[in-house]
């Protein structure tokens, strides 16, 4: 089997073995069905007004789209929580040495961590989309929104995961790699507030904002250029790792 699955594989194997692991599953789980509950409610109470509006929201843009929009925001913190340990933890537990000295290339390493971690995370989005989809035995559902949001979360959560994995890199321990991820995601997810508070909405500090890219997805429009930014900063977030870990052998040779 190819090294990057092979590590990908331990990777699921050890997130599997984590009561940790489980316990953040099921917390999310359990907070996203909550959340779909309420607005399934809220739904079915407001249907009897929205049936004599025309072009009058349906369940898709009511229901599904708000809980995967609250999704997105709850993945901030989550991928930090579950990339954390990927190297950070290999350094405090002392096992890096032996991943370095296996043969396998830097970049080999750092593709099977991401997969490992990147595999999880989309699960979980799965499982939460699947919420949303069992209303369409009942409704109308316009599948190809949900289908466009679904990528845009893929993509986003692509971009997250790389993020988690450079902070791990770099980190000594598997707590301030958590905590390092989260606050450069939030600085993304934030880095416009202050341009939009001024009206300004197409410059360049737009553009490096995460929502900024997530947003249209949401919205069923699926464009090149978010496609083009997540990939970049996912692509970027791993050429800097897998450098770390270069740095990081040279300094055990």
């Amino acid at each position: 089997m190819n090294a990057t699955l092979l590590i990908a594989a331990h990777e699921w194997r050890r997130l599997r073995a984590q009561p940790f692991a489980w316990t953040l599953a099921a917390v999310v789980l359990a907070f996203m069905a909550w959340q779909f509950l309420l607005a399934l409610q809220a739904f079915v109470d407001l249907a009897p007004k929205l049936g004599g509006l025309k072009d009058a929201p349906g369940v898709t843009d009511l229901v599904a789209i708000p809980l995967l929009r609250s999704l997105s925001n709850l993945l901030l913190p989550l991928v930090p929580l579950v990339t954390m340990r990927a190297f950070a933890g290999e350094r405090r537990a002392a096992t890096l040495p032996l991943l370095l000295a296996s043969g396998v290339g830097n970049l080999r390493i750092v593709l099977g961590k991401f997969v490992g971690a990147f595999g999880y995370v989309l699960v979980l989005v799965a499982l939460v989309a699947v919420m949303p989809l069992a209303l369409a035995a009942g409704t109308t559902l316009d599948l190809g929104k949900i289908a466009a949001a679904l990528l845009g979360l893929a993509l986003f959560a692509g971009a997250l995961t790389g993020i988690g994995l450079v902070c791990s890199a770099w980190a000594s321990q598997p707590a301030l790699a958590a905590a390092a991820a989260f606050a450069l995601s939030a600085l993304l997810a934030v880095v416009d507030a202050g341009a939009r508070l001024q009206g300004v909405s197409n410059s360049g500090i737009n553009y490096l904002a995460l929502p900024t890219h997530l947003e249209p997805f949401f919205r069923g429009i699926v464009a090149s250029v978010d496609i083009v930014y997540f990939v970049l900063a996912a692509a970027l977030a791993l050429a800097l790792a897998t450098r770390r870990l270069d740095t990081l052998r040279g300094s055990a040779d």
